[in-house]
């Protein structure tokens, strides 16, 4: 069962992810880290954005990254490799066919993927069943109904919708970050918890607006300029006036507010 993953595998959005990656690090993974001697499934690690934090963070545990696209794996094995990291190995696999036993790793982390899946429970009870008993997952996925700007913009708002339905029409959704909890209960997970985590941008700031406002969202939302006018979503002139006041927002006296959502929850039992 493969899923689309509606922003495409060319150059930018590689460095998009990197740029995001970058921009997030302490406020997504400040409280993630793994024991030294666990085992870590990280599914869908596309170009390894992710997965070079992970593994920095816990030199000690020993993780296993996949993802549905050969070129990703391809891209983030160079990245580890780069970073001189030696605890990570890498496969190519499809989230609901994983070649691997029940009952396999002790911690999963799983960011940035449920939002393209059209059955994010079926997954996640897939990804149950790989983790020992008292075992944990952690799951983050962003929530495009949770961005506003100053100045408010009726052009960006319309051009973000472009976006949300896009991902909706290619079976994902954009708006799942408000829904990990329950998702997280649905699949089987004890001890859920789950907490917002605000990018607050300003003038301020100059690194988030470079890097989350500029090359994270609104590069987002810019990325799916041609499909959003060949479906018919919007025009050329109305699109091109959401992405001007996105980045309208980027200026001293603006202000772009964005919420990602962080879920850990646990298998029952206790880890041997």
């Amino acid at each position: 069962m493969t899923e689309t993953y509606v922003h495409g595998y060319h150059a930018r959005e590689n460095e998009r992810l990197q740029d995001q990656a970058g921009t997030l690090v302490d406020l997504l993974h400040a409280d993630t880290a793994y024991p030294a001697g666990s085992t870590v499934l990280e599914v869908g690690c596309g170009v390894g954005a992710q997965t070079v934090t992970l593994a920095g963070r816990s030199p000690d545990a020993q993780f296993t990254s996949v993802d549905l696209s050969a070129e990703s794996v391809a891209e983030a094995r160079r990245r580890v490799e780069q970073a001189g990291l030696t605890n990570v190995e890498f496969g190519q696999a499809d989230i609901f066919a994983l070649p691997f036993d029940a009952e396999s790793f002790d911690h999963m982390f799983v960011c940035f993927v449920l939002e393209h899946l059209s059955r994010p429970v079926e997954a996640l009870t897939i990804l149950k069943r790989l983790l020992r008993p008292g075992g944990t997952i952690t799951v983050i996925e962003g929530d495009h109904g949770s961005a506003y700007f100053h100045p408010d913009s009726a052009a960006a708002r319309a051009a973000i919708q472009c976006q949300v339905t896009m991902q909706r029409d290619a079976g994902g959704d954009a708006l799942i970050g408000r829904q990990i909890y329950p998702l997280l209960v649905r699949a089987g997970f004890d001890a859920v918890r789950v907490s917002p985590r605000m990018v607050y941008v300003d003038s301020s700031r100059p690194d988030l607006v470079d890097g989350f406002t500029r090359k994270t969202f609104t590069a987002m939302i810019e990325g799916v300029r041609e499909p959003a006018i060949a479906s018919g979503l919007s025009d050329a002139a109305a699109f091109d006036a959401g992405v001007e006041a996105l980045y309208r927002t980027t200026e001293e006296d603006g202000v772009f507010c964005y919420a990602f959502f962080k879920g850990v929850g646990e298998v029952p039992g206790r880890l041997s």
